[in-house]
C-alpha cells in the first residue's frame, strides 16, 4: 500500500520555476515506478513524466521535454518534478502516481496503481 500526497504548487509568471514534490508513505516506495500526470481546465489528464522503479530510466511527454525534469529519492521516499520555463499551457492540477514494479514505460493512467490528490499550478502570461 502506497499513500501519495503532492506539493509545492502555486502561482508562478511565465518563463519562472516551480517544483513539485510527491511524499510517499510505505515501505515497498522503491519497488513502484512513479509518474507525474496533469488535468487543465476542461482537458484530460494527461501524461507528463515518468521515472522507472530503479530511477535510471525517465520519460516526458513531448510538450514538456527539455523543461522539466523528474527526479526520485528512495530513501526519503519522494520523487520531484522540477519545472523551468513555464508556459500559460502547463496551468494544470498535477498529480503524482506510482506503478508497482514499473519500468516507466506505460503511460496510461489506468496502469497506475496509486494516486495523489493533485497540487494546482498556474502559470500567468
Amino acid at each position: 500500500q502506497v499513500q501519495l500526497v503532492e506539493s509545492g504548487g502555486g502561482l508562478v509568471q511565465a518563463g519562472g520555476s516551480l517544483r513539485l514534490s510527491c511524499a510517499a508513505s510505505g515501505r515497498t516506495f522503491s519497488s513502484y515506478a512513479m509518474g507525474w500526470f496533469r488535468q487543465a481546465p476542461g482537458k484530460e489528464r494527461e501524461f507528463v513524466a515518468a521515472i522507472s522503479w530503479s530511477g535510471s530510466n525517465t520519460y516526458y511527454a513531448d510538450s514538456v521535454k527539455g523543461r522539466f525534469t523528474i527526479s526520485r529519492d528512495n530513501a526519503k521516499n519522494t520523487v520531484t518534478l522540477q519545472m523551468i520555463s513555464l508556459k500559460p499551457e502547463d496551468t494544470a492540477v498535477y498529480y503524482c502516481a506510482a506503478e508497482l514494479f514499473g519500468s516507466g514505460t506505460r503511460h496510461a493512467l489506468e496502469q497506475y496503481d496509486y494516486w495523489g490528490q493533485g497540487t494546482q499550478v498556474t502559470v500567468s502570461s
